[in-house]
């Protein structure tokens, strides 16, 4: 656990985020933050909310448990497992991927976010949880692990 408290503050925000928080999105991120993932590359607060309030709109749960975290300056990263819950992936079973996030905070003391990446497996979260894709791609993981 980090001892910095803009970082500890971002944590505990995303450990609770669902679509009823979407709007809370401007107290952690600067208006020109640019955030990606391994599936989006979002610019501004306003995509940036536009993207959570669709990516959480099927969700029936979702929570991040933080593990890690480091910061030095204005650099951070922390670790972290998504459990998700989605009624299309999986059965509607919980979904586990471990992730980490690089965090650039802004110089202006705000303890706000001006870059955000997310790195993940989105075959672990998405691909791999689809019918009939998520069988093609088990199988091609399992030849290439033997």
């Amino acid at each position: 656990m980090s001892a910095d408290p803009q970082l500890e503050a971002f944590c505990a925000f995303f450990k609770n985020l669902d679509k009823r928080c979407t709007k809370s999105l401007y107290k952690f991120y600067t208006p020109d933050i640019v955030f990606q993932d391994a599936l989006h590359r979002i610019e501004g607060t306003e995509s940036l909310e536009r993207y959570f309030s669709s990516l959480y709109s099927n969700v029936t749960a979702c929570h991040f448990v933080f593990h890690e975290r480091q910061r030095n300056g204005q650099e951070a990263f922390t670790t972290w497992t998504l459990h998700l819950e989605h009624p299309r992936l999986n059965k509607g079973r919980v979904v586990e991927v471990e992730g980490c996030s690089h965090l650039r905070f802004a110089d202006d003391g705000s303890g706000r976010v001006v870059r955000h990446r997310d790195y993940f497996d989105a075959g672990a979260l998405l691909y791999e949880r689809l019918p009939l894709l998520g069988g093609a791609i088990r199988l091609i993981k399992r030849q290439l692990d033997a």
